[in-house]
């Protein structure tokens, strides 16, 4: 991969030209320092030469001979000539020498000449060096000063120049960087200083092209998924949806419920006597009804399961309440006015069956149409419950929930389950905690069984203080060294208190503690509520904290999170992986999943593998990881007391 220059184009040019301008100066600075020494030296040697050609013209005349005492000094002294030696094979002729040069600092130049008319003789000379006694004057070096002022001045003006014009490189430079570091939609349009022009437009239309495939890629993922798992006239789950709904709702232990039936009599004779349009109006009329009935049941689910036939799904119900909830249904339904041509007194009817873990997915349907069928016998509107001996678990009224709950959270009951998740090499992902609790008789509660009773008493918040507490703990006193993820409830990230609580927590842990810590938000109330809790998640995020999405396609919403939040991984609901070999629709659903997390650095997990085939399918399908049985069982994080066995007195040798 090819690495990103770390300085600017504009500051390496500016360094190149000052470099190279620099260096200049400096060559030229040493060339003509080497030059004016030069200069000095010959013009001292050929003035010297010309001294030595009179003493070599007086010597020779024995008239002026006895004159050189006379005008010699003089003249040596006015070209300062620090001393002077006439010399022959016999011995010194002459010797002048300055005393007030003598052990003085300057460097004299020596040089040696020889007399041409009176061979046998030469003369040593010693002189100051030239621009020896030169000190820095304005006058003299104002011209110089000058001219390199006037090299700066350039030099500055041209770098500034340099810098205007490449400034649109640079902008365009930093443009790239943010492409690269995925922040596209920041720099979708361009800034009219960018420069080369040509490439700034080409990222315009690159970038414009990119923003409309992603769109039409989500828009079309959307579709996708709505013509798979919803029905089209009402927007509302269909009959691939309820069916895999409830065939992992039954495989999941300890689970029970109900599953009710509302069959719209005579649909087909209201076609032919109006038109298809008006019988549309009629069952979008009956599924707000059922829509609006079933809100105080959040995992309710309801389908159109036929043309004229709605079903519902009612998870952790007990008998009680589905009975109950059947006659309110059925009172609502007969406060609706039908069309012409429908009976008001026999045009719907509705069965029940009661469910729980271990069922057939086909004898429950076939028990709730049974169930139909008996109540269209009694000709009127009227629901029918089929009776069967199938015991659900007693449920718990608020009071009873509280009671429970107040006694584990004051006597700190609650148990923590660990399960790994693991990547499609088998290497450990993360691991997720789950919290357990046992209730009166001992016996142990998922969260699955217990959280809507934690809903319905409003202990959200401490419950998920709690759980975060156990875990904060065990990670500083290192006893968890691995990454951890916890799940959190949309309702405490949307509360103010849990935000600061939860904020002055994580401030208190180190940044690399912090990292290891992931926060599991469920898909459908964060794309309901994402307005509000979308700070807390930007600021778990700023904390070093990372995020995962779960329970994606336990409903068909919209996947705008995916981009917005930038969250590690998206965990697929398990009733998508359950038996997937077997369900097209499902491989479609995952398929549309992963390429709305292709473009950026999200990872589909699969939860809830439990067969070496859903595995194998899912790694062809290109999963990043998975979580289940198969990859690991959910193990307890309570330890685990050595028991004392009993000595066995009457062994046999």
């Amino acid at each position: 991969m090819r690495k990103i220059a770390a300085m600017k184009l504009t500051n390496r040019l500016v360094a190149f030209v000052t470099l190279m301008l620099t260096a200049a100066i400096f060559v030229l600075f040493i060339g003509g320092s080497v030059s004016f020494r030069k200069l000095g030296n010959d013009f001292i040697s050929h003035y010297l030469s010309q001294v030595v050609y009179e003493i070599d013209r007086a010597i020779a005349e024995p008239s002026e001979n006895d004159s050189l005492n006379l005008w010699l000094p003089k003249l040596l002294k006015a070209s300062d000539v620090v001393e002077l030696e006439i010399l022959s094979d016999t011995g010194m002729l002459y010797r002048y020498q300055q005393v007030q040069h003598v052990g003085d600092q300057y460097d004299l130049l020596e040089n040696r000449y020889t007399l041409p008319s009176n061979p046998g003789f030469y003369v040593n000379v010693k002189s100051v060096a030239p621009y020896a006694e030169f000190a820095y004057s304005i006058g003299g070096m104002l011209s110089l000063t000058m001219s390199v002022l006037v090299i700066v001045l350039a030099l500055a003006w041209g770098i500034r120049w340099l810098r205007l014009q490449l400034e649109g490189a640079e902008l365009l430079e930093e443009r790239g960087k943010l492409i690269l570091a995925g922040r596209t939609d920041e720099v979708a349009r361009s800034d009219e200083r960018e420069w080369p022009v040509t490439a700034s437009v080409a990222l315009d239309r690159l970038i414009s092209r990119l923003k409309d495939a992603r769109q039409e890629r989500s828009r079309f993922d959307t579709f996708l998924r709505s013509n798979t798992f919803l029905d089209q006239l009402t927007g509302m789950a269909n009959r691939v949806m309820f069916d895999n709904r409830l065939h992992a709702l039954v495989q999941e232990q300890g689970s029970h419920g109900a599953v009710m039936m509302i069959k719209v009599n005579d649909l087909e004779e209201l076609v032919l006597q109006t038109d298809r349009k008006v019988a549309d109006e009629w069952i979008k009329e009956v599924g707000v009804v059922l829509s609006n009935a079933i809100q105080r049941y959040p995992d309710a689910i309801l389908a159109r399961y036929f043309d004229a036939k709605f079903t519902i799904l009612l998870v952790q119900q007990s008998e009680k309440e589905t009975e109950l909830f059947a006659g309110q249904l059925m009172r609502a339904l007969e406060r609706l006015d039908p069309p012409q041509g429908l009976d008001n007194s026999n045009w719907c009817h509705l069965g029940a069956v009661m469910f729980t873990f271990g069922e057939s997915r086909g004898r429950l349907m076939d028990e709730v149409e049974e169930a139909v069928r008996s109540a269209e016998l009694q000709e009127v509107n009227s629901w029918s419950l089929f009776r069967k001996s199938v015991a659900t678990p007693e449920t718990r009224g608020s009071v009873r929930w509280r009671t429970l709950l107040n006694n584990v959270f004051e006597k700190d009951e609650l148990e923590l389950y660990t399960q790994v998740v693991k990547n499609r090499e088998g290497e450990l992902l993360y691991t997720e905690v789950l919290a357990r609790i046992n209730d009166e008789q001992g016996r142990l509660l998922k969260a699955s069984r217990f959280i809507r009773g934690v809903e319905l008493v409003g202990m959200t918040v401490r419950l998920d203080c709690t759980v975060v507490s156990k875990v904060i703990a065990r990670l500083q006193k290192g006893q968890i060294i691995t990454p951890v993820s916890i799940n959190l409830s949309v309702y405490s990230l949307k509360n103010r208190h849990f935000q600061i609580w939860l904020r002055n927590e994580l401030m208190q842990m180190t940044a690399e503690r912090r990292g290891r810590i992931l926060f599991e938000v469920a898909e459908g109330p964060l794309v309901t509520n994402f307005d509000a809790v979308f700070p807390t998640l930007r600021l778990l995020s700023g904390l070093g904290c990372r995020l995962v999405v779960d329970q994606a396609g336990r409903t068909v919403v919209s996947t705008h999170y995916v981009k917005d939040i930038q969250p590690e991984f998206v965990k697929l609901h398990r009733s998508l992986v359950r038996d997937i070999h077997q369900r097209p629709e499902n491989q479609l659903y995952i398929r549309s999943m992963l390429g709305t997390c292709e473009p950026t650095s999200t990872g589909v997990v699969a939860v809830g593998v439990e067969t070496r085939q859903e595995w194998k399918l899912l790694l062809t399908l290109g999963v990043y990881g998975g979580q289940g049985r198969l990859l690991g069982q959910e193990l307890s994080e309570k330890p685990i007391k050595p028991t004392q066995r009993r000595r066995q007195r009457w062994r046999r040798k």
